[in-house]
This record gives C-alpha cells, structure tokens and sequence, in this order.
C-alpha cells in the first residue's frame, strides 16, 4: 500500500477559537496556557477566546478600542496586565495563583 504524502502547506489552519464553546474548555484551556508560563502565548489564547466569544462585544467590555484588542492580543504580544485583567473580566474567568510542587 502507497502513502500519499501530506505538504504542511496543505493542511487547513488551526484556530483554537472554533473549540472554546463551553466554560470547561476556555478554563482547560488557559490552565494548559499558563502552565507553559508563557506571556506571549497568554496573549495569544485570551485572543483565541476573545474571539470565540465575539471580539467586538469583549472590547465593548473592555472598554477597549476593538483594533486595540486585537493588536495586544495577537500571538507574540506582550500587553499589560491592566488589559490582561480587563478581557479577563469581559470573559468571565480569573487567573488563579497555586503554589508551585
């Protein structure tokens, strides 16, 4: 039996945001994100539910210019914490701390 060969340039494009449709995933995903103690990455999943949920209606939220948003929260982005705390309240969740084993 032949394999036919995949090119990666032929596979669809990932988007975490098509699969953020339920509380339990958005907070699988963020504890998975934050267990990476990565801020970028942060930036990037709370972009990935920002726009599962409706960027639009989380930078109303927010108080944030929707562009804005989407300029702090694109994947290499390093915002504040004041706006990390801002869509994290437009979203619902909250960041938890737990001692490190």
């Amino acid at each position: 039996m032949k394999r036919k060969k995949i090119k990666a340039n032929d596979l669809p494009e990932f988007d975490a945001a098509e699969y953020l449709d339920s509380e339990e995933a958005v907070a699988e995903y963020l504890t998975a994100v934050l267990a990476g103690n990565d801020p970028a990455l942060l930036a990037a999943a709370l972009g990935d539910i920002a726009r599962a949920r409706g960027m639009s209606e989380i930078a109303k939220s927010t108080g944030l210019a929707r562009e804005a948003l989407y300029k702090a929260l694109r994947p290499g982005a390093q915002p504040r914490f004041d706006t990390v705390s801002r869509v994290c309240a437009a979203l619902g969740v909250r960041l938890v701390a737990e001692p490190v084993s």
